[in-house]
């Protein structure tokens, strides 16, 4: 059946039949698509008449293509996701393979500073609540809470310590043997 046949038949007429489409036809509902995903009632009836097939053969084809078009949409999504996931597993591999080598090095670092420097602290130093026959007011809660520590009669908070330490050069992380400080 042609363009012209099929417009000026009285619908009852009109069979309903599908028949493939042409190339020409194709190629005339691709950019069509292209240029506009839904299907105007007005645009429907003017490719109807330019290609000379139904108006529901028409709808049929973009709704299709539509659903076509909406897959390899998600599916191309679902690729790049896939892809933007495996190079954040990979940084994150290298990364997670990056801090095992810096903790590597700190442990080395620190087994020498262990070696060769005398700890700072010794059993001098004492959290001042916990000194025998201490007459002090304060209690032992209350000195480690304020970090305060003693060295015979004298009383020093952590800050005075760790300057005096920075000043003297020493290892910082030996206070960490009465208390996790630094």
């Amino acid at each position: 059946m042609n363009h012209s046949t099929y417009h000026n038949q009285k619908p009852s007429q009109r069979k309903h039949t599908s028949k493939r489409l042409t190339e020409e036809q194709v190629r005339l509902l691709e950019s069509s698509f292209d240029s506009s995903k839904k299907l105007e009632p007005e645009l429907k009836h003017q490719l109807s008449r330019q290609l000379g097939i139904p108006p529901r053969q028409i709808a049929i084809w973009y709704q299709n293509k539509r659903a076509r078009w909406k897959n390899q949409s998600l599916e191309h999504d679902y690729n790049m996701l896939q892809l933007q996931l495996e190079a954040t597993l990979f940084e994150t591999r290298q990364l997670q393979k990056e801090v095992d080598q810096l903790r590597a090095e700190l442990n080395k670092v620190k087994a020498e500073q262990a070696r060769y420097h005398k700890p700072l602290m010794d059993s001098s130093f004492s959290i001042c609540g916990d000194q025998e026959g201490g007459s002090s007011s304060r209690s032992l809660e209350d000195d480690m809470n304020n970090n305060i520590y003693c060295f015979g009669q004298q009383v020093f908070e952590v800050e005075e310590m760790y300057a005096t330490a920075s000043l003297m050069g020493s290892d910082l992380g030996l206070f960490a043997s009465q208390k996790k400080l630094f």
